[in-house]
């Protein structure tokens, strides 16, 4: 019965936002608190609504203070060199930037921080994209993509998980992974191709050298950033790109926990290039309005999952879904692994899904002889969809920055991160990562 008001909560939910009859913000208040209601657990409402977003309360802070410091930073004028050699080095061609954007994305996810990756995308990309008028659903799509891929590296978080839930050794279940992410990357970079091709054909190449200098010069700096110059501090870049260079040089390391580095980041930033205390309530005034839609979201996601494992739904979910699997398809379970994971990892969190389904999974897998390693390959390929679930804080900021709606970024993605998991396990069954 759990398990049935479980699925039912989650289909009624992706059903809400999908078709734009609820925003997601009130869907994930809204529906799981009716579904728990239903299914009597009214009186337990408050203490599951807390636990769930005492979870994700760090990284709710973490995200307020890491969108201010990167306004910060695009306000002041960083990233404007590089929107402005990115603009003469793809010369106005939708195919360069979005392939460009793919290759950008791939090769700063590696430190294995999708919101590290999402704000240096979107900050260097997003104004090429406006200037253009291309598509901007690509410029997540692609982002999204390839934080999908390069998730699995040992220090991205599920590959520890599932290492962790099993018991495992780090190395055996991820240098046999390489040559899926490698399959992965590859996808990635040709669903570009495609967008840009598509892209070039409808709004064309634009021309930087036949347009007036003026406008050249427009076209060179941020879209998004406040056009007013006296918001700009050239004369900081260097100190700026120092500080940002020393943040991100701090997340990876894990000098300390993120939502401090990013407090700390902010205040020093804010300081330097906004000494005057009217101008910094103006900058803060001018993302308030980001800050503010993303960060609702994250803690109305924890109210969701608060209650998802406080009525144990997401237990009865696993449990009854890994029944269903016939005797005579036990020897197949590492494939069905790989494929069920995209579902399963979308509806729950990375925690209920390797520490509450896969040692079920995987103690199901050892009657038919199949060693728990590959059942723990196989059940990260499904990573790239989980990427686009409700539940991932991050993917709130990715919609933010790109000023894209959530309901629709999702029906635009969806069968493309389905395409990238169903490559990763096709390349992991062709080196034998994962049997058949």
């Amino acid at each position: 019965m759990l398990a049935l008001l479980g699925f039912l909560m989650v289909f009624v939910f992706m059903f809400l936002i999908m078709t734009g009859r609820l925003s997601a913000l009130i869907a994930l208040i809204v529906i799981p608190v009716l579904f728990a209601v239903i299914g009597g657990f009214a009186s337990d409402l408050g203490p599951m609504l807390i636990d769930g977003i005492n979870q994700l309360a760090p990284t709710g802070v973490m995200l307020m203070f890491a969108i201010l410091y990167f306004g910060i930073m695009i306000d002041a004028g960083l990233f404007d060199p590089v929107v402005g050699a990115i603009l003469k080095a793809v010369k106005g061609d939708p195919l360069k930037i979005i392939v460009g954007t793919a290759v950008l994305a791939l090769v700063v996810s590696l430190d294995g921080d999708g919101t590290t990756t999402y704000m240096i995308t979107i900050s260097a990309m997003l104004p090429l994209y406006q200037r253009l008028g291309m598509n901007p659903l690509m410029l997540p799509c692609i982002a999204i993509m390839g934080v999908g891929v390069t998730n699995l590296t040992p220090w991205g978080g599920p590959t520890a998980r599932a290492v962790s839930a099993l018991k495992l050794d780090m190395s055996e279940v991820f240098v046999p992974l390489v040559p899926a992410m490698i399959g992965g990357a590859i996808w990635v970079i040709f669903v570009a191709y495609l967008f840009g091709l598509k892209e070039r054909k409808r709004v064309g190449i634009l021309e930087m050298s036949k347009l007036p200098k003026q406008q050249l010069m427009v076209a060179s700096q941020q879209a998004a950033t406040v056009e007013m110059q006296e918001e700009k501090r050239p004369k900081l870049l260097w100190v700026n790109f120092g500080l940002t260079v020393l943040l991100l040089t701090g997340l990876i390391m894990g000098v300390m926990p993120l939502p401090a580095v990013f407090m700390i980041g902010f205040a020093v930033a804010i300081l330097i290039n906004y000494p005057n205390l009217d101008d910094q309530k103006e900058r803060i005034k001018a993302h308030a309005g980001n800050v503010l839609s993303v960060v609702s979201l994250v803690f109305a996601a924890g109210a969701f999952t608060g209650i998802l494992s406080g009525t144990e739904m997401v237990d009865a979910m696993a449990n009854s879904l890994v029944s269903l699997i016939p005797d005579a398809l036990g020897s197949y379970l590492p494939v069905i692994t790989g494929i069920t994971s995209m579902p399963f990892t979308f509806f729950m969190s990375n925690d209920a899904y390797y520490f509450g389904m896969l040692p079920i999974i995987a103690e199901a897998a050892t009657a038919y002889g199949i060693d728990p390693v590959e059942i723990a390959r196989a059940s990260l390929v499904g990573q790239p969809v989980h990427l686009l679930s409700p539940l991932v804080a991050s993917t709130y900021l990715l919609v933010g920055m790109s000023k894209v709606d959530f309901g629709e970024f999702q029906k635009f993605t969806i069968k493309w991160t389905v395409g990238t998991s169903l490559v990763m396990l096709a390349v992991s069954i062709v080196f034998g990562v994962v049997s058949i």
